[in-house]
């Protein structure tokens, strides 16, 4: 009996679909609306994501531009843009709001990257979690005789190949925000 591997192959992609995720939220050198993502506005009554409440645009390399669909919303908006601690500079005009970004310190570099190690270490953590979930089936099935041992230790070193193979690629990732955070 072969062992089905297609739960933890979907697992370790939904892992690093969270980790660019995550990623995406941490400011570079230049600015994305990604990173607003995880500030939530109250708007009438419920509290939601500003992507939902406006249209966020680039405006240029360190500025955003938030056009909310109803203006009586902005005040709403800036309130939880300061609550949010983005470390912006936030300036209301006609069209809506203006969000700018200052420009990156080495020590504001030096805690991203920390920032970057922790959310790694994060997604590492979850992949070995899903990693003994599976050895442990594995071991059940043997036990209960559904197959040989010689296969369970194959699919041990299948299992740790897979693991293997998303970590490098998580690795990758990090690392390519690392060198996009200290440019």
């Amino acid at each position: 009996m072969s062992y089905n591997f297609s739960q933890l192959k979907e697992r370790a992609k939904e892992i690093e679909k969270w980790l660019s995720g995550e990623f995406a939220t941490l400011r570079t050198g230049r600015v994305s609306p990604a990173i607003l993502d995880s500030v939530q506005v109250e708007s009438y009554g419920a509290r939601m994501p500003i992507a939902h409440v406006a249209a966020v645009s680039i405006e240029d390399a360190k500025t955003l531009r938030i056009a909310p669909w109803d203006k009586s919303q902005i005040k709403e908006i800036e309130h939880a843009l300061a609550a949010a601690n983005l470390g912006v500079s936030v300036s209301v005009d006609d069209v809506g709001i203006r969000v700018s970004f200052p420009d990156l310190t080495e020590d504001r570099r030096k805690a991203l990257a920390k920032i970057v190690n922790s959310k790694l270490e994060e997604a590492k953590v979850t992949l070995r979690k899903e990693r003994e979930r599976v050895w442990n089936e594995i071991q059940d099935k043997e036990k209960e005789g559904g197959m040989a041992e010689d296969d369970k230790f194959r699919y041990k070193d299948e299992l740790q190949k897979l693991v293997d193979e998303t970590g490098t690629t998580l690795e990758s990732l990090a690392e390519r925000k690392d060198k996009e955070i200290m440019s």
